[in-house]
């Protein structure tokens, strides 16, 4: 999700707003869901339908999980997880 806004951005442990994670997955300085890099693309395929609508976009189911399965292994999160 884009961090365009202070809405749209997650908090760390001390109230400050998340430079690197939303609200929707960081709150309070901890993921809000414990979840594998594979159930966060399948999570983010339920929206698919709205992120069409509000980009002008007509992904397929399957176009849109290659592209988050390309995307998010770049993302801070699952970054960290790889190395682990």
């Amino acid at each position: 999700m884009p961090l365009e806004n202070q809405e749209t951005k997650g908090t760390n442990k001390d109230g400050n707003k998340s430079e690197d994670y939303c609200t929707y997955c960081y709150q309070n300085g901890a993921f809000t869901q414990n979840i594998t890099m594979d159930e966060m693309i399948e999570n983010n395929l339920k929206y698919l339908d709205q992120w069409n609508k509000n980009s002008d976009q007509n992904l397929t189911v399957e176009e849109a999980r290659k592209q988050l399965k390309a995307y998010m292994p770049n993302l801070k999160r699952w970054k960290q997880q790889k190395q682990q």
